[in-house]
Protein backbone atom coordinates (compact mmCIF):
# COMPACT_ATOMS: atom_id res chain seq x y z
CA UNK A 1 0.00 0.00 0.00
CA UNK A 2 1.38 3.47 -1.03
CA UNK A 3 2.15 5.60 1.90
CA UNK A 4 -0.68 7.86 1.28
CA UNK A 5 -3.41 5.83 1.04
CA UNK A 6 -5.59 4.42 3.78
CA UNK A 7 -7.92 1.44 3.97
CA UNK A 8 -10.77 1.07 5.42
CA UNK A 9 -11.11 -2.19 8.04
CA UNK A 10 -14.27 -2.82 10.04
CA UNK A 11 -13.10 -3.94 13.50
CA UNK A 12 -16.16 -5.37 15.59
CA UNK A 13 -18.60 -3.18 13.38
CA UNK A 14 -16.49 0.13 13.56
CA UNK A 15 -15.04 1.48 10.39
CA UNK A 16 -11.49 2.09 10.69
CA UNK A 17 -9.06 3.93 8.53
CA UNK A 18 -5.77 2.20 8.93
CA UNK A 19 -2.66 2.92 6.76
CA UNK A 20 -0.54 0.09 6.49
CA UNK A 21 3.18 0.42 4.88
CA UNK A 22 6.34 -0.96 4.89
CA UNK A 23 7.52 -4.77 5.34
CA UNK A 24 9.21 -6.45 8.92
CA UNK A 25 8.17 -6.64 12.04
CA UNK A 26 4.91 -5.42 13.03
CA UNK A 27 4.69 -1.85 14.75
CA UNK A 28 1.20 -0.55 15.75
CA UNK A 29 1.37 3.96 15.31
CA UNK A 30 -1.39 5.40 17.95
CA UNK A 31 -1.42 8.51 17.02
CA UNK A 32 -1.92 11.86 19.88
CA UNK A 33 -4.64 13.80 20.17
CA UNK A 34 -5.45 18.01 19.38
CA UNK A 35 -3.60 19.57 18.36
CA UNK A 36 -1.22 17.13 16.75
CA UNK A 37 -4.21 14.53 15.69
CA UNK A 38 -4.27 12.26 12.91
CA UNK A 39 -1.39 11.19 10.90
CA UNK A 40 -1.18 12.06 7.09
CA UNK A 41 -0.14 9.65 4.99
CA UNK A 42 2.75 10.82 4.56
CA UNK A 43 4.09 11.97 7.65
CA UNK A 44 7.65 11.96 7.76
CA UNK A 45 7.62 9.91 11.09
CA UNK A 46 5.39 6.88 9.02
CA UNK A 47 8.28 6.82 6.38
CA UNK A 48 10.88 6.62 8.52
CA UNK A 49 9.58 3.78 10.41
CA UNK A 50 8.65 2.05 7.56
CA UNK A 51 12.19 1.71 6.54
CA UNK A 52 12.69 -1.29 9.49
CA UNK A 53 8.97 -2.06 10.05
CA UNK A 54 5.35 -2.94 8.86
CA UNK A 55 3.66 0.02 10.06
CA UNK A 56 0.14 -0.11 10.93
CA UNK A 57 -1.54 3.33 11.69
CA UNK A 58 -5.19 3.60 11.97
CA UNK A 59 -6.96 7.14 12.54
CA UNK A 60 -8.87 6.81 16.30
CA UNK A 61 -12.39 7.24 15.22
CA UNK A 62 -14.04 10.46 15.50
CA UNK A 63 -10.74 12.00 13.96
CA UNK A 64 -10.55 11.05 10.32
CA UNK A 65 -13.72 11.50 7.95
CA UNK A 66 -16.03 9.19 9.69
CA UNK A 67 -18.31 10.01 12.67
CA UNK A 68 -17.23 7.91 15.58
CA UNK A 69 -19.95 5.42 16.73
CA UNK A 70 -21.67 6.44 19.94
CA UNK A 71 -20.59 3.35 21.10
CA UNK A 72 -17.15 4.69 21.30
CA UNK A 73 -17.26 7.31 24.23
CA UNK A 74 -13.52 6.53 26.73
CA UNK A 75 -10.37 5.43 26.51
CA UNK A 76 -11.03 2.02 27.30
CA UNK A 77 -13.39 1.80 24.45
CA UNK A 78 -10.70 2.43 22.25
CA UNK A 79 -8.27 -0.11 23.97
CA UNK A 80 -10.49 -2.92 23.55
CA UNK A 81 -10.87 -1.88 19.58
CA UNK A 82 -6.91 -1.77 19.19
CA UNK A 83 -6.75 -5.18 20.71
CA UNK A 84 -9.16 -6.50 18.58
CA UNK A 85 -7.34 -4.91 15.62
CA UNK A 86 -4.27 -7.09 16.98
CA UNK A 87 -6.15 -10.06 16.83
CA UNK A 88 -8.21 -9.44 13.50
CA UNK A 89 -4.24 -8.87 11.79
CA UNK A 90 -3.12 -12.01 13.71
CA UNK A 91 -0.26 -9.76 14.60
CA UNK A 92 2.62 -11.62 16.76
CA UNK A 93 5.29 -9.76 18.54
CA UNK A 94 4.07 -6.27 17.73
CA UNK A 95 5.78 -3.20 18.69
CA UNK A 96 3.15 -0.82 19.62
CA UNK A 97 4.46 2.58 20.09
CA UNK A 98 1.65 5.37 21.74
CA UNK A 99 2.16 8.78 21.77
CA UNK A 100 0.36 11.34 23.96
CA UNK A 101 -3.13 10.68 24.02
CA UNK A 102 -2.36 7.62 21.51
CA UNK A 103 0.06 6.29 24.43
CA UNK A 104 -2.95 6.48 27.51
CA UNK A 105 -4.51 3.87 24.58
CA UNK A 106 -1.58 1.87 24.49
CA UNK A 107 -1.25 1.72 28.42
CA UNK A 108 -4.92 0.58 28.49
CA UNK A 109 -4.35 -2.03 26.13
CA UNK A 110 -0.69 -3.48 27.73
CA UNK A 111 -2.45 -3.52 30.87
CA UNK A 112 -5.14 -5.62 29.63
CA UNK A 113 -3.34 -7.95 27.51
CA UNK A 114 0.21 -7.97 25.91
CA UNK A 115 -0.30 -11.72 24.49
CA UNK A 116 0.67 -9.99 21.25
CA UNK A 117 3.01 -7.01 21.88
CA UNK A 118 6.52 -7.80 22.42
CA UNK A 119 7.89 -4.26 22.75
CA UNK A 120 6.10 -1.08 24.31
CA UNK A 121 7.08 2.65 23.83
CA UNK A 122 5.59 5.42 25.34
CA UNK A 123 6.07 9.07 23.51
CA UNK A 124 5.31 11.81 26.20
CA UNK A 125 1.99 9.67 27.32
CA UNK A 126 -0.38 10.83 29.28
CA UNK A 127 -3.59 8.94 31.18
CA UNK A 128 -2.45 8.96 34.55
CA UNK A 129 -2.38 11.07 37.55
CA UNK A 130 0.90 12.51 39.24
CA UNK A 131 0.52 15.76 41.39
CA UNK A 132 -1.91 15.95 44.08
CA UNK A 133 -5.53 16.82 43.81
CA UNK A 134 -5.48 20.44 43.00
CA UNK A 135 -2.12 20.06 41.20
CA UNK A 136 -2.81 20.47 37.09
CA UNK A 137 -0.42 18.19 35.54
CA UNK A 138 -1.52 19.05 32.08
CA UNK A 139 -2.04 21.84 30.57
CA UNK A 140 -6.22 22.36 29.70
CA UNK A 141 -5.32 23.01 25.84
CA UNK A 142 -9.35 23.55 25.28
CA UNK A 143 -8.98 27.12 27.36
CA UNK A 144 -5.96 28.61 25.66
CA UNK A 145 -5.53 29.63 22.26
CA UNK A 146 -3.50 27.36 19.79
CA UNK A 147 -0.36 29.84 19.81
CA UNK A 148 -0.42 29.18 23.86
CA UNK A 149 -0.68 25.82 23.12
CA UNK A 150 2.42 25.43 20.41
CA UNK A 151 4.63 27.84 22.79
CA UNK A 152 3.64 24.76 25.65
CA UNK A 153 4.12 21.96 23.48
CA UNK A 154 7.20 22.17 20.92
CA UNK A 155 10.46 23.33 21.03
CA UNK A 156 9.79 25.51 17.37
CA UNK A 157 6.24 27.32 18.13
CA UNK A 158 6.31 27.70 14.71
CA UNK A 159 6.11 24.20 13.99
CA UNK A 160 2.55 24.27 16.26
CA UNK A 161 0.94 27.54 14.43
CA UNK A 162 0.63 26.93 10.56
CA UNK A 163 -0.50 29.35 7.94
CA UNK A 164 -3.92 29.11 7.85
CA UNK A 165 -4.08 30.90 4.89
CA UNK A 166 -2.34 27.83 3.00
CA UNK A 167 -4.30 25.38 4.93
CA UNK A 168 -7.12 22.99 2.23
CA UNK A 169 -10.49 22.61 3.72
CA UNK A 170 -9.97 18.71 4.82
CA UNK A 171 -6.67 20.37 6.93
CA UNK A 172 -9.54 22.20 8.51
CA UNK A 173 -11.85 19.63 8.73
CA UNK A 174 -8.86 17.40 10.68
CA UNK A 175 -8.44 19.97 13.23
CA UNK A 176 -11.89 20.67 14.27
CA UNK A 177 -12.52 17.02 14.44
CA UNK A 178 -9.15 16.30 16.22
CA UNK A 179 -10.60 19.05 19.29
CA UNK A 180 -13.91 17.73 18.74
CA UNK A 181 -12.78 14.06 19.74
CA UNK A 182 -9.84 14.64 22.00
CA UNK A 183 -12.57 16.19 24.21
CA UNK A 184 -15.40 13.11 23.49
CA UNK A 185 -12.34 10.68 24.98
CA UNK A 186 -10.28 12.74 27.16
CA UNK A 187 -12.67 15.08 29.03
CA UNK A 188 -13.79 13.56 31.92
CA UNK A 189 -11.93 13.37 34.01
CA UNK A 190 -9.66 15.49 32.33
CA UNK A 191 -6.52 13.81 30.57
CA UNK A 192 -6.39 10.60 32.77
CA UNK A 193 -7.84 7.53 34.16
CA UNK A 194 -7.89 7.45 37.35
CA UNK A 195 -6.97 3.94 38.33
CA UNK A 196 -4.29 3.75 35.54
CA UNK A 197 -1.84 4.38 37.71
CA UNK A 198 -2.06 1.52 39.91
CA UNK A 199 -2.91 -0.62 37.21
CA UNK A 200 0.92 -0.33 35.28
CA UNK A 201 2.61 -2.67 37.41
CA UNK A 202 1.00 -4.95 34.86
CA UNK A 203 3.23 -4.30 32.56
CA UNK A 204 5.68 -7.18 32.21
CA UNK A 205 7.27 -6.61 28.85
CA UNK A 206 10.06 -4.64 27.54
CA UNK A 207 8.95 -1.01 27.45
CA UNK A 208 10.61 2.63 26.61
CA UNK A 209 9.42 6.02 27.90
CA UNK A 210 10.49 9.03 25.56
CA UNK A 211 9.72 12.52 26.37
CA UNK A 212 10.74 15.61 24.23
CA UNK A 213 13.31 17.93 26.13
CA UNK A 214 10.78 20.94 25.78
CA UNK A 215 7.19 19.82 26.27
CA UNK A 216 5.52 22.10 28.51
CA UNK A 217 1.86 20.29 28.30
CA UNK A 218 2.79 18.49 31.45
CA UNK A 219 4.41 19.28 34.32
CA UNK A 220 8.10 18.46 34.97
CA UNK A 221 8.56 14.79 35.75
CA UNK A 222 5.29 14.01 34.57
CA UNK A 223 7.00 11.68 31.61
CA UNK A 224 9.43 10.16 34.36
CA UNK A 225 6.74 9.51 36.82
CA UNK A 226 4.97 7.49 33.89
CA UNK A 227 8.14 4.92 33.34
CA UNK A 228 8.56 4.77 37.27
CA UNK A 229 5.34 3.40 37.45
CA UNK A 230 5.90 0.44 35.12
CA UNK A 231 8.70 -2.66 36.21
CA UNK A 232 11.62 -1.93 34.50
CA UNK A 233 10.56 0.54 32.18
CA UNK A 234 13.07 2.67 30.81
CA UNK A 235 13.17 6.67 30.33
CA UNK A 236 15.00 8.70 27.87
CA UNK A 237 14.80 12.52 26.55
CA UNK A 238 14.64 13.56 23.04
CA UNK A 239 16.47 17.03 22.47
CA UNK A 240 15.01 19.66 20.49
CA UNK A 241 11.10 18.16 21.15
CA UNK A 242 8.14 19.26 23.27
CA UNK A 243 4.83 17.29 23.03
CA UNK A 244 5.10 15.94 19.71
CA UNK A 245 8.53 14.51 19.04
CA UNK A 246 7.02 12.73 15.60
CA UNK A 247 6.41 16.19 13.86
CA UNK A 248 9.76 18.22 14.96
CA UNK A 249 12.51 15.25 15.52
CA UNK A 250 10.75 12.58 13.37
CA UNK A 251 14.69 10.75 12.53
CA UNK A 252 15.68 11.11 16.21
CA UNK A 253 11.85 9.44 17.10
CA UNK A 254 11.97 7.08 14.80
CA UNK A 255 16.05 6.20 15.27
CA UNK A 256 14.93 5.95 18.77
CA UNK A 257 12.75 3.34 18.40
CA UNK A 258 13.90 1.13 15.99
CA UNK A 259 16.65 1.04 18.24
CA UNK A 260 15.09 -0.12 21.62
CA UNK A 261 12.47 -2.37 19.27
CA UNK A 262 15.29 -3.92 17.31
CA UNK A 263 14.34 -2.81 13.98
Amino acid sequence: MAADDAAIREVNGVKLEVRDIGSGRPLLFLHPGHPSGRLAGNAPVLSKLAENFRVIAPTHPGFGRDTAPETLTTVEDLSYLYLELLDALNLKDAVVVGASLGGWIAASMAIKSTARMSRLLFVNPLGIKVGGREARDIADIFAIFDKEIAALGYADATLGTPDRTKLSEDEFLFMAKSREATARYAWSPYMHDPKLKGRLYRIKIPTLVLAGEADRIVAPGYAKAFADAIPGARFTTIPGAGHFPHHEQPDALSAAIAQFAGG
